[in-house]
């Protein structure tokens, strides 16, 4: 199922869209560049195996100091801003061109996830979720001149009861560290994800349908981007 919804957060001077009957049409413009304001290899393989290849400029903002804004925001509402701002901050050196930003985290009991970044908090992570159901939520915005597109998609996660043994192989990796949720579903992780209810490529770090919809309303077809 994917869970997703458009989410508004105009920057000044821009005009946000809504995802409404999105549909394609001939864009009045020459086809700009995707930029990714991510340094995700993730993200940039799904748009690779779309045949898209993006320029990859990964957006610097602070984390920590945007959720720490958003204290009362939902948890759709906190991904989508983190997306916003990484997209708002590549797109001032891209005015030309359409930026990605994206954010992913894990919900989990209530409480957003993030990276694990080490060994031992993977572990701990996965002694948590293992044999669970939890919600992937990745936040998406694109800019396109002063046109922003924001959505966030949800994909419901069922982890499987993996052995503790298997648990630490997989830490032990560092695969997991930099990912939310401590867990791709492309790799080694997916010999513990029992099922997902969703959008896959939401899961992996961006979701194809949410950037088509946003193409469409910039006036483009996926199409136009094929091998740009």
């Amino acid at each position: 199922m994917l869970a997703a919804q458009c989410i508004t957060l105009p920057p000044t001077g821009m005009r946000t869209l809504t995802k409404h009957n999105a549909q394609p049409a001939q864009p009045a413009h020459p086809v700009p560049r995707i930029v990714l304001a991510s340094q995700s290899p993730s993200r940039a393989g799904i748009l690779r195996s779309a045949g898209v290849e993006p320029v990859i400029e990964p957006a610097d903002v602070d984390e920590d100091a945007i959720q720490a804004e958003l204290s009362n925001a939902s948890p759709s509402e906190i991904v989508t801003a983190l997306a916003h701002a990484k997209a708002q901050a590549i797109a001032r050196i891209y005015p030309n061109d359409v930026v990605i930003g994206g954010d992913s985290m894990l919900l989990l009991d209530g409480v957003l996830q993030g990276k694990p970044h080490t060994e031992q908090a993977t572990i701990a992570r996965w002694r948590a979720q293992a044999g669970r159901n939890a919600q992937l939520l990745t936040g998406h915005c694109l800019i396109f001149g002063d046109e922003a597109y924001t959505e966030a998609a949800t994909t419901d996660i069922a982890f499987a009861q993996a052995s503790e043994a298997d648990i630490a192989a997989y830490a032990a990796t560092g695969e997991p560290w930099q990912c939310a949720g401590a867990f791709t579903l492309e790799a080694l992780g997916g010999w513990f994800i029992d099922r997902i209810d969703g959008d896959p490529s939401s899961v992996i770090g961006l979701s194809l349908p949410v950037v088509r919809r946003a193409l469409y309303r910039f006036g483009f077809g996926v199409s136009d981007f094929w091998n740009a």
